[in-house]
This record gives C-alpha cells, structure tokens and sequence, in this order.
C-alpha cells in the first residue's frame, strides 16, 4: 500500500481537495486503483450537524455517512463508494480513544496523546485504506490522505505528529507528501512571492514531515525563476515544484499536473512501476476532452437556483455539479442564477424593493427553475411563489428533498384548496399536516438520526412516469437524507386532483412517498432524495438532466430517440463533431447511472489527439483508440467509442463539402 499525503500551508481554501481528488484521477487513470480519506481536526463526530454557512455541504454516502464536501469531489473525480469511516474527524478519535479506556483495554496507563491518539489514528488510517471502494470489491493499492486545515493549527496537531509516526512504520518508500501552498502577487508590485511558501515548508519540516513535492496556487502562471527559487530554498528538485495557477474548468487540473510531470515526481518519491504499455498522456485523453469540451461550449442554458444559502455556493455543491455535467451532456453551456428565497417574498417588496424585483427579473429571465433541500421556514414562501410561477408558466421545474415538499404544499394550496396546507417543521399544530416528521428520524438527538444513505425507490405500475423513462429502469437506489416526508393520509387526494407520486419506497416502518411528477406539464417533478450526490461528469443524474434538457426544449426529442442526444444538436450547441454512436454511448452511461462502474467514459477523442500536437490524422486516431483500448479503465463501450472516432477522424481528413445555404 502507497500513501500521499496533501498538506496545505499559508491558507486554508486553496484547493487541496481538488488537487488530492485530481491526483488520485492521475493514478486512476494509468491503472491503479485508488481510494481517499479526508481529515477534518474539527471536535465534531461527523459533518451532520453543521450550518451550511460554516463548511459548504453536508455530502452524504451509500452507508449513510454525513461527511465533508470534499468527500464528494473524491468520489466524483476516481468514481468509487467512499465510507462513512473515509472522513476522520477529531471529534471520531477522541470517541473511539475514551470508549476504549472505559472498557479498560489501556490497562491503566495513563491514557495521553502520545501515544494513544496518534496511534489510534495510524491504526484508522491503515484499517481504511485497505478497504474496497469499487464494485469489483479488490482491495486499493494508492491512498490520497487530505489532511484539513493548514499547518500549524493546533487542532491539527495530533495528525501531524501521527503522519510524522506513520512515515516509518509504513517505511519512506511507501509514503509521499505533496505539500499546497499559495503564492501571492501583490497587485502593489506585479511580483509573484515565495516567502509565504518557504516559510510554510519550513514549519512543516520543523514539525517532522518533509515535503516530496510542493504544489504552488497562483492566479497566474508562475515563471521559471519562481520555480527555481522555490526549489533552491524549500529543500526540494525542480521538477517537484509544480505550478498549479487558477484555470477556466476543473476538468484542467488534473490535466494541468500531468503536464506538469506530477506522475514522475510520484514514481520517483513511491518507487511506483506503472503497467507494461501505459502511457500517461494517452491515458489522460478522457480528462482533457472534458476540458476542452467544457470551455468551448457557445450556447447557455439559465437555471434559477431559489434556495436559502446562496450567500455561500458551497451549501449547494453537489447541486450545482449535477447542474454542470447535464449541462456538459446536452453542450450548453451553464449560467446558473442563484436567488435568495426571501427575496421573492412579499415582505421584501416593501422592505426592499430593489431586492425584491430583481430576484424575481432573475427568476423570470431562467430556462428553469431548482429549489434544493434545506431545513426550517425561513424563506419557505418564496419558494412556494417561485414553484407557483413555474408551475402556471409551465417553466420546467425540479424539487429536491424540501423542494419536493413544498411543491407538494403549492398544490395542495392552490389546486387542492387547502388553504392551511403545511409542513409541521414549519407550524407544529396545524390544522392540515401535509408534511409530517418520521418519528424513528426524529428521536430528540440531531444527529446521524435522519433517513440516511442509499435506498430503493420503486415506480408505481401503471403510472406514465417522465421521470421513469429517464431512468429507464423500473427502481432507482438514490442516497437520502431527511426528517420529513408527505403525509400519506393526503396523498388519494392530491392524486385526484392531478398530481402524481409515481415513486414510493417500502421502508420497514412504512410507505414513503418518492417521486411526484405533474402530467401535461413540460417538467414539473420533485424527488424525495438527493440525485446529485451520485452524478458524474461522464454520467449525470438523470433529474438533473432531464430539466437541463426541458430547460433547452430537447427533451421530447431525447426521449422520442430512446435517450439519445443527435450529432447535429450536439453541433449547434458545442461545434462538437461527435458520431451518434458515441452520443449513444452517453445516453447508455446516462441510464445505467445506477449501477456503480469503475469507469463508463468517453477516451481519446479526436479533439483531445489534436490537442496533443499531433496532424489530425486517422493514423494519429487509430493509435488512440488502441491505446484506449488497453486502459484497464476502458470497458467495451469505450473502445466502440475509440472506433467511431477513427471513422470521424477519417472523415475530417477528407475534404469539406461547400456549405449550403
């Protein structure tokens, strides 16, 4: 097992998660199999109860984990099942350390934090990081280990003098640091400085740890004579420098460190040996295409996003991720509109005006509207104004978890006639509980006590359902996370009046309504779960893309051609010359998005060989596709794919008929 620890220095929120998420896609991506642990020193058991304003997100997993964001950008970047044991946090090793000295297991010794804690810390990092992360079920070979923070936290601590320890138990051959830092340039002088950065690795060094490789956050690129002064004074080769500066996507990060021979480095620090016929830049085709694709994309589509936290876009992470690969797969570029809720009530009309109509220029303005989870009545009537707006000017619309529930309070209001149509979150006594607490997810205790982690949703047989054939399966296994549901005493009569729970769940305790969707409406649909914490950038959730597409008035179409976007749609939107096999291919990945695989992916598109400098030849085409062929990342599909872009290549080298008018 190989170890890689990121550290970060100088501040906190400078993309070490990415960078630790787009370094085990480097390893990924040339064959090794690849798991991830996230460190947080908070005292916190786990992320569950935390405000959305004080760390972004609460991303949950299969086994109903509530964890740190970053968790979410490991799973999206390698496509593994990460654990709820995958985040260690303080709060965690204090627990399992004092329940350990109740039982009496220390002997009675004197229980301190060395060697108690740093050790049961060590032994959780080794137990996790031999555990499975993918459907085949083998055990990882490389652990990208993100420890939260910058150095010298004194939260932080115990975990810095733990990984001091661990670099000689598992022996210095089996572990790497890759030490982040920033490197400011004053706008005062234009000049790009290192001191920040030296100091950052000298305090690391006096606490034990040596960094292997230093990757330097910039604005701008950092020149030569940077790099070389770093290397001079942080005690490490030129070539472990790497420079890592702000870029248009993300998909170019992990690209960006293997141009910048961050592989090499790696080989070089963990003694690696990579499969025999492996090459790197071949392998990373996939990441650059997405790249390129993403920053070419000319025509947009705007959704509104009306939600209570977008003063900080990091609550809705996930959600806008989800928003971004749909948005990828149909080639439109995103413009994503973010309203406050309040803002759309009518006490901010008269409080502030200005607010008020411009929120609601933003709203009208959208292709689409989302309103996501959240929790409590603040802002719950601007979104039940924003609901009712889409839903009388049949603008597509997509409820998740709250969202769902006041969709269903919309109607009941307005359609139904029941005026006092409620949630009993948001008025304990009300006279008509339309939505209800789960009373086994709602013990007293807040946390880890909601409805957590993966369950199976089953449509209803006999119920024409949009959202069904998106899927294109008959149940879904979604991950969830709520206290609340519909009440189903009401359910028979909303159903007569026109709105449809086409999903239920069989829970143990009882029947949970999962999906409503409204019939003669372009999009009109609310999900009970939470579909963008299994998206992908290759295979985007289905919900998320069918509003993406009703938002850009294709999804009949879609639907009508079996789940299948045309060339020539995918031409006007993005220039992208793709064959509709390879389109076939997406939607193929779109509705097995379900099922966990190691990778369902397009490689080495002709775009991607053409960035490499090569002619644009069939010659050059062919090589890629045999080279996809041989990644142990690229099942069938993807090799068809390789073959259909030979035939494409081959086209393009031929020449260009006249344009017709």
């Amino acid at each position: 097992m190989k170890y890689i620890l990121v550290t970060g220095g100088v501040i906190s929120g400078i993309g070490k998660g990415v960078i630790a998420s787009s370094i085990g896609a480097i390893m990924k991506t040339v064959g090794f199999r690849v798991t991830s642990i996230k460190i947080d020193p908070y005292i916190n058991i786990d992320a569950g109860t935390f405000s959305p304003y004080e760390h972004g997100e609460v991303f949950v997993l299969d086994d109903g984990g509530e964890v740190d964001l970053d968790l979410g950008n490991y799973e999206r970047f390698l496509d593994v099942t990460l654990h709820r044991d995958n985040n260690i946090t303080t709060g965690k090793v204090y627990q399992q350390v004092i329940n350990h000295e109740r039982e009496g297991r220390y002997l009675g010794k004197t229980v301190q934090v060395v060697p108690h804690i740093t050790d049961a810390i060590m032994d959780w990092v080794e137990c996790v990081a031999r555990k499975p992360v993918t459907v085949d079920g083998l055990e990882p070979e490389i652990c990208i280990i993100e420890l939260g923070g910058t150095i010298g936290d004194i939260e932080g601590m115990p975990f810095v003098e733990a990984f001091r320890q661990f670099q000689f138990r598992v022996g210095r051959g089996n572990f790497c640091c890759v030490h982040v830092s920033l490197v400011p340039q004053p706008s005062s002088t234009g000049e790009q400085k290192t001191k920040p950065t030296q100091a950052s690795v000298r305090e690391l060094r006096g606490l034990g740890l040596y960094a292997d490789i230093i990757v330097c956050r910039s604005e701008k690129p950092i020149g030569p004579e940077v790099k070389r002064k770093l290397s001079n004074f942080c005690h490490v080769a030129p070539h472990q420098v790497i420079c890592l500066h702000d870029v248009d996507t993300l998909y170019r990060v992990p690209v960006m460190l293997a141009e910048e021979r961050v592989l090499h480095a790696l080989q070089e620090c963990l003694h690696l040996r990579l499969p025999t016929g492996m090459k790197p830049r071949r392998c990373m085709a996939r990441w650059r295409d997405l790249a390129e694709r993403a920053a070419h994309l000319r025509r947009t589509v705007t959704i509104a996003l009306v939600g209570k936290y977008t003063s900080l876009q990091d609550s809705y992470a996930s959600v806008i991720k989800a928003l971004q690969h749909a948005a990828l797969a149909a080639g439109r570029r995103l413009d994503l509109q973010c309203v406050e809720s309040e803002h759309l009530q009518d006490a901010c009309k008269t409080d502030d005006p200005v607010r008020y109509h411009e929120a609601w220029r933003h709203l009208c303005r959208a292709d689409g509207l989302l309103v996501p989870g959240g929790f409590g009545h603040r802002g719950v009537e601007g979104k039940l104004a924003a609901i009712h707006w889409a839903r009388v000017n049949n603008k597509p619309f997509l409820g998740v978890c709250l969202g769902m529930q006041v969709a269903v309070i919309e109607y009941a209001r307005n359609v139904v006639g029941l005026k006092d149509a409620t949630s009993t979150e948001f008025v304990q006594d009300t006279s008509e509980p339309l939505i209800i607490d789960m009373p086994e997810h709602n013990t007293g205790q807040m946390g880890g006590t909601m409805r957590l982690g993966r369950r199976a949703t089953e449509f209803k047989d006999g119920k024409p359902s949009l959202l069904q054939q998106l899927y294109g399966t008959a149940r879904v296994d979604e991950r969830h996370r709520h206290r609340y549901e519909v009440n189903p005493v009401y359910v028979e009569r909303l159903e007569k009046a026109g709105l449809h729970f086409v999903g239920q769940a069989e829970d143990k305790e009882a029947t949970r309504m999962e999906i409503v969707e409204l019939p003669d409406h372009p999009y009109f649909i609310g999900v009970q779960f939470h579909p963008e914490y299994l998206t992908r950038p290759t295979r985007p959730s289905p919900p998320y893309l069918g509003l993406v597409l009703a938002a850009c008035g294709k999804l009949t179409s879609y639907l009508a051609k079996g789940r299948r976007l045309t060339s020539r749609y995918r031409r006007e939107s993005t220039g992208d010359t793709s064959s509709d096999e390879e389109l076939a291919e997406l939607s193929q990945a779109v509705s097995g998005c379900m099922t966990p695989v190691t990778e369902t992916a397009r490689d080495t598109p002709a775009s991607g060989a053409a960035s490499e400098g090569s002619s644009g030849g069939s010659e050059e085409a062919a090589a890629a596709a045999a080279a996809a062929a041989q990644s142990p990342l690229v099942g069938a599909g993807d090799s068809a794919a390789a073959a259909g872009e030979q035939k494409t290549a081959a086209k393009a080298a031929k020449p260009a008929p006249a344009a017709s008018a």
